[in-house]
């Protein structure tokens, strides 16, 4: 096989719980060597739960395979001595502290790109590096509601919500990793490392996408639609007899197609709904005749029926039935890792599907200091004597 495209790249992550760990997890499988290091307590995200597995937290398991976990204290002076020695060595240092917690430890952007000017840093915090609001901790529910998403998501009329999955830190851990690849490119150039200052709160209002720009350009503040869309119609979630379909109309000849699909082609010429403007004006006059349509048929006869006229729609699934899919099987979207007590596990996969130089997971998730002895002895010299006594006054585990 030929070589990952990020192999031969030694990552420091200093992250936890999910938007730093997300992103370094990433890195791992594109072929990046990626060493945790954990505090003596440990990631936040091994006590979550339940469910756990073998003593091991199943959201932890979720996303830090790939990774060597290093048992280091770098508030003790000998400890630091360590880190230092490490970031010296180092290509990338993820880390998610409060803004100013690294600097007070002796390890800022400033101190570390001293020790390595190579040194790629890429800082995760929840509001940024400056503004008045650097200092506040960073959530994920949190800053789905403060960045706009959370007021967009839920009924017209009811309360809001927030995204099923944990999007502001995922979405924030991708933002790096594009992030990290862009200062490698640049380094190539200058020889230089740089600094990636990326919030949670920038991370959401960036998806706002064109319901930011509905504000931006007319002044409207956009509200709730629920499973519509604001500016196309049909484009919801439909009741059939059996289940959930999702059916996206989005031109014209797919609007005529629709109309065939489910048995009304004189809808194509009313016009209440000749254009997608119209369609959108009169909204709940096409939602009256179409609704009671879709709940007189099974949800596969409706997809079977929607994919005969090549109308854009899918099941609404839930999480066994999109991670058992054929498709999902065909993607690769599935893989398994073995884990030295749970056995197999399996987990999602890399979307990412390159011609010359795939990635792959390279290994499971951690126990907590697993690779403290070896990643110390490799890369800082350490003898076993060495490596007893730091355990016994607790400055490596």
């Amino acid at each position: 096989m030929n070589a990952k495209p990020f192999e031969g790249l030694l990552v420091l992550d200093l992250s936890r719980v999910l938007a730093g760990p997300w992103c370094t997890m990433v890195l791992g499988d594109l072929g990046a060597r990626v060493l945790k290091i954990e505090s003596l307590a440990g990631d936040d995200t091994r006590t979550f739960g339940p469910p756990f597995l073998e003593g091991e937290s199943v959201y932890y398991l979720s996303v830090n395979r790939n990774k060597e976990s290093v048992v280091l204290d770098f508030q003790q002076p000998e400890g630091a001595g360590l880190l230092r020695q490490l970031v010296a060595r180092a290509d990338i240092l993820v880390e998610n502290f409060r803004p100013g917690t690294l600097e007070r430890h002796g390890f800022g952007y400033e101190a570390c790109t001293a020790l390595n000017p190579r040194l790629i840093y890429a800082s995760i915090s929840g509001y940024g590096q400056n503004g008045p609001e650097r200092d506040r901790p960073g959530y994920d529910l949190v800053a789905q509601g403060e960045g706009g998403i959370m007021d967009l998501t839920g009924a017209k009329d009811g309360p809001p919500f927030k995204v099923g999955v944990s999007q502001a830190d995922t979405t924030t851990g991708l933002w790096m990793v594009g992030g990290i690849a862009t200062a490698l490119y640049a380094r190539e150039r200058t020889g230089r490392g740089q600094q990636i200052d990326l919030a949670l709160l920038d991370g959401q209002i960036s998806l706002l996408g064109f319901q930011a720009a509905d504000y931006l350009l007319t002044g409207r503040v956009p509200g709730r639609t629920g499973n519509t869309h604001p500016m196309l119609a049909p484009y919801a979630t439909l009741a059939a007899a059996d289940g959930w379909i999702n059916v996206a109309v989005g031109t014209p000849g797919q609007w005529q197609a629709f109309c065939q699909a489910i048995g009304r082609p004189e809808l194509v010429d009313d016009p209440r709904f000749r254009t997608n403007p119209d369609r959108v004006a009169h909204r709940a006059e096409l939602d009256a005749i179409i609704e009671p349509i879709f709940r007189a048929r099974a949800r596969n006869e409706w997809l079977n029926r929607m994919a005969a006229f090549d109308v854009p729609a899918g099941a609404v699934r839930n999480v066994a039935e999109a991670l058992e899919s054929p498709q999902c099987a065909a993607r690769e979207m599935v893989v398994t890792v073995d884990h030295p007590t749970i056995g197999s596990l399996r987990q999602t996969g890399l979307p990412l599907k390159f011609s010359a130089t795939p990635g792959a997971p390279a290994g499971p998730p951690p126990r907590h200091g697993e690779h403290t002895d070896s990643v110390l002895t490799e890369f800082c010299g350490l003898s076993p004597g060495a490596l007893t006594d730091l355990r016994r006054r607790r400055i490596i585990d």
